[in-house]
């Protein structure tokens, strides 16, 4: 038996499968994706396999393109016989609001309540829930997960959770959530079995197309620089991060409108507006531009800045961790935040952080550093897939 995590996009799905060994989930022995699967793409089901890398294009599907990769998908899971059953799909889903703290095994009441936060998270709910949607039709039979990017964040104490507004707004729910809980959770799992100063003040960072940090103290969220929604803190590939509120006013006093805001917001700010060039950090690195240097340097001091504000939030540090597309294989922005942040104690190995490339979990920090520094790949499907073991475990042991 077998779970399948699955992170659904705009236009893409990405899975995996995770076998299950006595209920307990074992490394994922098949990774893939499908893109192109927006109205009018053209869909491309890849996948890795027992060393072998593998992909075929999919009929063109106006009306149902979820809905035809999945059957394409299933074909895939069905016809290979080296491949475990799958017994349950576990979904990211990036809001699960004040409800929904741990994961929760997915009914049409939950789906409908999850959908309420879609304003919060655009750029990720919808999609999401349309995924475990065409999955509950493509595989009817099986159970779906829903596991929670906020549910790491759910005990952050109220004076980081809460922000300065009336107590009748705070009791709608307006405050802050926090996201990259899985990523996060996995990070710290990885942390404390390598490092025993990880059950101390760790500082994570997730740095991609999407960027956070979280201060966590003892194994449990403290504080973390996203909030009410997936916008705030870092500067990130298109979204502007942490804003002065009264920007918005002023543009509304312009004449722009709720979607003309969102849109920039999301999708036109971050790396990208800033440099008017790519919301890429490697396409950004080889730009010889001042547009571009211009554009890495602020999301640098972003992190850097942030950094200083959670570690007084932990009143110091005793490992920093970098995880993401960027804080996985960007070797010089990891040097640069490690060097401004050298006066916490953080000394580094240039020659480590070199080599820690998509190489596993690896150390580069000095010997004689007083804080460890950490590159860990970071994996969401295992953690998803442990989510729905345990909430499944009568079912699938």
């Amino acid at each position: 038996m077998a779970i399948l995590a699955v992170n659904a996009g705009s236009s893409t799905l990405k899975f995996s499968i995770y076998p299950l060994v006595q209920g307990q989930v074992q490394p994922s022995i098949l990774t893939g994706n499908i893109q192109g699967l927006e109205p009018g793409g053209t869909p491309v089901l890849g996948w890795t396999f027992q060393g072998g890398k593998h992909q075929h294009r999919l009929p063109s599907a106006q009306e149902d393109p979820f809905g035809q990769a999945l059957r394409s998908l299933n074909d895939l899971l069905t016809a290979n016989p080296a491949l475990p059953a799958i017994s349950a799909m576990a979904h990211r889903v990036v809001h699960g609001g004040r409800d929904y703290t741990r994961s929760v095994r997915v009914s049409p009441e939950v789906l409908d309540r999850l959908a309420q936060f879609n304003a919060l998270a655009p750029l990720h709910q919808p999609n999401n829930l349309r995924g475990i949607r065409a999955f509950q039709t493509a595989f009817p039979s099986l159970p779906q997960v829903a596991c929670f990017d906020t549910a790491f964040h759910a005990d952050l104490p109220e004076v980081d959770s809460r922000f300065a507004l009336p107590q009748s707004l705070t009791a709608q729910g307006i405050r802050r959530y926090g996201f990259h809980g899985l990523s996060y959770q996995y990070l710290m799992g990885e942390l404390q079995q390598h490092s025993t100063l990880a059950h101390g003040r760790v500082l994570m960072a997730h740095l991609g197309n999407g960027a956070s940090l979280c201060a966590a103290v003892e194994g449990r969220s403290r504080a973390t620089t996203m909030g009410f929604s997936t916008l705030d803190g870092l500067v990130m590939g298109t979204r502007c991060g942490a804003l002065d509120p009264g920007v918005l006013l002023y543009l509304m006093e312009q004449g722009w409108s709720h979607d003309r805001l969102q849109t920039l917001l999301y999708q036109q700010s971050g790396l990208l507006g800033v440099s008017g060039i790519s919301a890429d950090m490697r396409r950004l690195r080889a730009d010889p531009s001042a547009d571009a240097q211009r554009a890495i340097d602020l999301f640098t001091h972003r992190v850097v800045r942030e950094s200083g504000a959670l570690v007084a939030c932990m009143e110091g540090l005793d490992v920093l961790a970098f995880s993401g597309g960027i804080g996985e294989h960007d070797t010089v922005l990891r040097a640069q935040v490690c060097e401004r942040l050298a006066w916490m104690g953080i000394a580094l190995d240039p020659e480590a952080n070199a080599q820690a490339v998509a190489t596993g979990v690896q150390a580069i920090h000095r010997a004689t550093s007083r804080v460890q520094v950490w590159v860990i790949p970071t994996d969401e499907g295992v953690v998803a897939a442990r989510e729905a073991a345990q909430l499944l475990r009568p079912a699938t042991a």
